[in-house]
């Protein structure tokens, strides 16, 4: 009976073996290799050390100066409308806003206002197109693509209202500073210009709560509302820094060029597009970094700066920049549908 009755001890449960996870994203040093902005960057030095190669002139450091104006205007844009692509907008208008504030900074120098004057009618307009926008948007909830395409044609045709085939000029001469003075041997007032706003819109999307609000929107405004995040407000305020930084640009191209016609800055919003997502900025909204826009900016200035020393007519630019902003909005796409087959 007790033979019957005793039993074996039981085998103790085996412990469940632990599988380490494999972390994909490796070392911080592999992530930032594997970086968008890395391989810009060594896209970048690329296209430099064949300028350097393609044409004698291009090392010269007036020369790389003047490269420089081929991009600050429109990169002080960018820096906006990466704010607004992040957030899951647009705004193709801000060429046709260039166009409306250099006409009104045009028509007050035919008056007499002086140079200080001058600016501050620059950001006022550009100002209040970015409000005419944003309210539009922000406001009564229409879509930005619709509303900017619409704005672009309006402010554009203000211009040729009030110009026609004429020009405006006669600028005052203390005015030339903005786009023609240097601040110290051969960086001008727009190159440190751009590299001041860099920095202060780097701050404001990578180091700020508003900053992180932008990132959430762009990702998920539905709940992005949930959260408590005010979210028509912030679209409202990224819309009026699009006009500013439009109307800062104006001030630039204007005093630079010295005279102001409606066709100015003709194609612009293109290559500011072009800009924002060939630094890495997500055409869908939710990501994107200002130094990716700012290498960007590099890339296409010493592109069309390198194919102008070589004598590359302007539509072959104009085609070159076309394509890129095709191949750098299709290649993540195709990427990840590549690796969703894999």
């Amino acid at each position: 009976m007790s033979a019957i009755l005793s039993t074996s001890p039981k085998p103790e449960p085996s412990q469940p073996t632990r599988r380490a996870i494999p972390d994909r994203l490796g070392t911080p040093l592999r992530r930032l290799l594997a970086s968008w902005e890395v391989l810009l960057l060594g896209v970048a030095v690329a296209i430099f050390v064949f300028n350097s190669l393609a044409s004698p002139y291009f090392l010269d450091a007036w020369n790389l100066s003047d490269a420089t104006f081929n991009f600050t205007e429109k990169a002080m844009i960018a820096f906006a409308m990466a704010l607004l692509v992040i957030a899951g907008e647009i705004d193709l208008s801000v060429a046709a806003i260039i166009a409306l504030a250099s006409t009104a900074m045009g028509a007050a120098a035919q008056a007499g206002v002086g140079a200080a004057g001058l600016v501050g009618i620059g950001l006022c307009v550009g100002l209040a197109c970015g409000t005419v926008n944003g309210v539009l948007v922000s406001g009564m909830k229409l879509p930005s693509i619709v509303v900017t395409i619409g704005t672009m044609s309006l402010f554009r045709g203000l211009s040729y209202i009030v110009l026609g085939d004429k020009a405006y000029g006669g600028y005052p001469a203390d005015f030339a500073f903005f786009g023609q003075g240097y601040v110290v041997w051969v960086f001008s007032f727009e190159f440190v210009l751009f590299l001041v706003l860099a920095g202060l819109f780097a701050l404001l999307l990578h180091a700020t709560n508003f900053g992180r609000q932008v990132q959430v929107i762009g990702n998920n405004e539905f709940a992005a509302r949930f959260s408590g995040i005010p979210v028509e407000r912030i679209k409202f305020i990224l819309f009026l820094l699009t006009g500013l930084m439009s109307g800062i640009a104006a001030v630039c191209l204007t005093s630079r060029l010295g005279s102001t016609r409606p066709s100015i800055a003709q194609g612009w919003e293109l290559e500011v597009v072009t800009m924002v997502v060939l630094g890495g900025v997500s055409i869908l909204g939710g990501s994107g970094t200002i130094g990716g826009v700012v290498i960007a900016a590099f890339v296409m200035g010493l592109v069309t700066f390198g194919l102008g020393l070589l004598n590359v007519p302007g539509i072959v630019m104009s085609i070159f920049i076309g394509l890129l902003l095709i191949i750098t909005i299709a290649l993540p796409i195709l990427a990840r549908r590549i690796k969703a087959r894999s």
